[in-house]
């Protein structure tokens, strides 16, 4: 019997999947990801995403706007209209997280006030819709955790960690679980390796950023949600559970922290 996982971080409407995406769902399917979230960071791509969840029973969405389309939304929306369009789509029975948000400040696509003032915006709008946060922090480990111990009754997942142990453990004691991506796979990763060694199987979610960071032995390639088996295996490994184990702590993580996806 395949293992049933779930790939919390994805995106499906990207171009990459365009001509495919049916097919990389049943792929999915057939390797034991039998759930995917697929995630909104920018305005205009709920029009993409909505038709997708809406096809099939097992895929939901998130609505946000990432990090680097700070500045530009900012442009177009006030804040009041930003919270009143992720409160408008947050609505819908599909969507169940609020994001991807947070900081980078590694590439810095927009200004850092902007980047904070737009993660704030979803932070305070998740407490109202009570729906968790997908936080994507890159070189801003200590602005990310200083914005979210500010609003206690926030939760949420950090998406795609690659963080150090500092903050993994804040992340976990504000109540936030960690989302792990293809890059522990990477021969470089060492580091974040041990970091998971740490973090409590309860507290663990998968994913892919597909079409971003296949792991090894498919790095370079496109990603998509059937190889996160990959990663998978190697969280199993470092955690010293089975497969199935794994398979099982996860899903329940993935529906305890997105409960409205139990409901859909």
């Amino acid at each position: 019997m395949i293992s049933s996982f779930v790939d919390t971080h994805c995106h499906l409407n990207f171009q990459d999947f365009s001509t495919d995406v049916e097919h990389v769902i049943h792929a999915a399917q057939e390797r034991g990801i039998h759930t995917i979230l697929s995630i909104c960071t920018k305005i205009d791509e709920m029009k993409d995403i909505l038709p997708i969840v809406q096809k099939y029973g097992n895929i939901f969405a998130t609505v946000g706007i990432h990090p680097h389309e700070a500045e530009a939304t900012l442009k177009d929306f006030n804040i009041s209209q930003l919270s009143g369009w992720i409160r408008e789509h947050a609505s819908h029975a599909k969507v169940i997280g609020i994001g991807e948000t947070g900081l980078d400040f590694y590439y810095e696509h927009s200004p850092r006030a902007k980047q904070l003032l737009s993660f704030q915006t979803h932070i305070e709008t998740s407490i109202e819709v009570n729906l968790p946060l997908s936080i994507h922090t890159r070189d801003a480990e200590n602005e990310t955790i200083a914005l979210l111990k500010k609003y206690p009754k926030a939760t949420g997942v950090i998406h795609c960690f690659t963080g150090t142990q500092h903050l993994a453990d804040e992340a976990l004691v504000l109540g936030y679980y960690i989302s792990i991506s293809g890059i522990a796979t990477f021969k470089k990763a060492e580091d974040l390796r041990q970091v998971i060694k740490t973090i409590p199987l309860e507290r663990i979610l998968l994913e892919t950023d597909a079409p971003f960071l296949a792991p090894i032995p498919h790095r370079g390639q496109r990603n998509e949600p059937a190889l996160m088996v990959h990663t998978a295996q190697l969280v199993a490994d470092l955690k010293e559970v089975s497969i199935e184990e794994l398979a099982a702590i996860t899903t329940t993580n993935f529906f305890t922290l997105f409960s409205k996806a139990s409901h859909a």
